[in-house]
């Protein structure tokens, strides 16, 4: 039996489980998953207790799966998720995830105010629905009995690391998508506690992400098999785990992940601060900073066109090789169909939760599979939008390191480097949000093995078409002035429903 580690993923829709050995070899995975629901227009919650659920059915899963327990456990998980909890952890309220926008109008007349740069300045997060100061802000207007109860305000990962040791504590990486964090100092940020009428202990003690607890509660001992001396590593953000999981750690190189939404992130050693696009800066480390943007229309946007286009509900395997299939008869630029893919408002660099997907410039000639192009083109232009917004702040980016579910597509990778004019790197087949814990813990627990943890053997290399870089260079000009135009009519289309 092989000594590993193992690394957690704590997602929006599954929690993932990966098992690595020491030098390196990939040994298992297993994953589960749950749902989020939706009561009213806007609104994304979740049950927290499935999700710790969850967590335990990949914890045990993966220790009877590989017939021993892990030299040491490490945590990504999601940001922008907030849950009032009593003294005994039991939440008061639904999980509110990042996806929620309830708190949208806090969160415009927040930005438009010189206290919003301040906090944005200081605390590197975004002013926008997703943050957890802006759902605070809230829940204080509209859910005061909740508000007032509460005796802590905590994200997901807190809640399961509460679960598995009895204590109160946050990353400095999670910390830092909050809102509410001095990215700096590393301090809860006055300005922002002031302005939510919350006192310091009403939130949780900040550590670092290569802190670790080697104490697991005997309940969760019994259920999953492990040994109560397994050290569990807190580990960092999904975004933050993914740069490092991704070997993305350099100048000049980005990551690129595609899930349920999307992301664009370098690594640098300060903030990049652009406060009109609203450049994210979460800390992976006490001397990293993660910088970069997050869309909202992913992987959730192709689940549209297969479910629309499609007719397929629950899609699989077979689906998607159907429509990567059609996608690839129709020449790159759907013969001048674009698609704007902001079906679920967007977040990077526009900040708009009123916004709407749209198909221009549409011509009889074109068909159903133009239209699947078209979406897939869209997609790809939104993520290439925040790859320049970033490239204009920090310098030059010569290469992007992706990871997600889309890398498995020929098509999909394709597409992406076309329109970036961008080389591509396929580094490693596992998540990169869990290989990322994974090497966290590494490094404060086996030093000795990261450098051969952490080596690169191979990698994919995706190079653009420059043929089809042309077409898509005097496309992706119209794609950002079709927002622009459309942005008022948006908004009033908007205030109908």
């Amino acid at each position: 039996m092989q000594a590993y580690i193992l690394g957690i993923d704590i997602g929006t829709g599954s929690t993932k489980a990966v098992a690595i050995s020491l030098t390196g070899e990939a040994l298992g995975t297993v994953s589960a998953h749950y749902p989020i629901n939706s009561p009213e227009p806007g609104y994304s919650e979740q049950d927290p207790e499935l999700i710790w659920d969850a967590f335990i059915k990949c914890l045990s899963g993966i220790i009877a799966k590989l017939g021993t327990h892990p030299q040491a456990a490490s945590l990504s998980s999601a940001m922008h998720s907030i849950i009032p909890v009593n003294e005994a952890g039991k939440a008061l309220y639904p999980m509110i995830t990042w996806a929620d926008a309830r708190s949208e109008n806090i969160a415009q007349a927040l930005r438009a105010t010189e206290k919003g740069a301040s906090l944005y300045h200081n605390c590197g997060t975004a002013i926008h629905a997703m943050s957890p100061l802006n759902k605070l802000l809230w829940l204080k207007d509209n859910e005061a009995a909740v508000f007032e109860s509460a005796h802590k305000f905590i994200s997901v990962k807190e809640y399961i690391w509460f679960k598995l040791f009895g204590v109160f504590e946050i990353d400095y990486s999670i910390a830092s998508a909050t809102g509410m964090f001095d990215i700096v100092t590393r301090r809860w940020n006055v300005e922002a506690l002031d302005l939510i009428g919350i006192p310091t202990n009403k939130l949780s003690e900040p550590v670092n992400t290569t802190y670790y607890r080697a104490d697991v509660n005997e309940s969760v001992v019994s259920s999953t098999g492990i040994y109560v001396q397994t050290p569990f590593v807190i580990g960092a953000s999904d975004g933050a785990c993914a740069n490092l999981g991704s070997h993305t750690t350099g100048d000049g190189i980005a990551a690129l992940t595609i899930g349920t939404s999307g992301a664009v992130r370098i690594t640098h050693s300060k903030p990049v601060y652009n406060f009109e696009a609203m450049v994210f800066n979460y800390l992976l480390d006490e001397q990293t900073f993660v910088c970069g943007g997050a869309v909202n229309n992913g992987g959730i946007a192709l689940n549209w066109l297969l479910k629309n286009f499609l007719k397929k509900e629950n899609p699989g395997g077979a689906d998607y090789d159907a429509l990567f299939g059609e996608i690839a008869t129709v020449p790159a630029g759907s013969e001048g169909l674009i698609f704007l893919p902001y079906l679920y408002g967007e977040r990077a660099p526009l900040w708009d939760t009123k916004t709407s997907g749209t198909f221009f410039n549409i011509k009889p000639s074109h068909t159903r599979s133009h239209f699947l192009r078209a979406g897939l083109e869209g997609i790809c232009f939104a993520l290439n939008d925040v790859l320049r917004t970033l490239e204009d702040a920090s310098g030059g980016i010569t290469q992007v390191n992706i990871s997600g579910g889309f890398t498995s597509s020929a098509v999909w990778t394709q597409v992406l480097a076309d329109i970036t004019g961008k080389k591509l790197a396929v580094l490693q087949s596992e998540d990169s949000s869990a290989m990322g814990a994974i090497y966290l813990a590494a490094r404060v627990l086996h030093p000795e093995r990261y450098e051969q943890l952490t080596k690169v053997e191979h990698q994919e290399i995706i190079q653009p078409n420059k043929n089809n870089h042309k077409v898509y260079s005097r496309m992706f000009p119209v794609f950002k002035k079709l927002y622009a135009d459309l942005k008022d009519t948006m908004h009033l289309v908007d205030s109908w429903e």
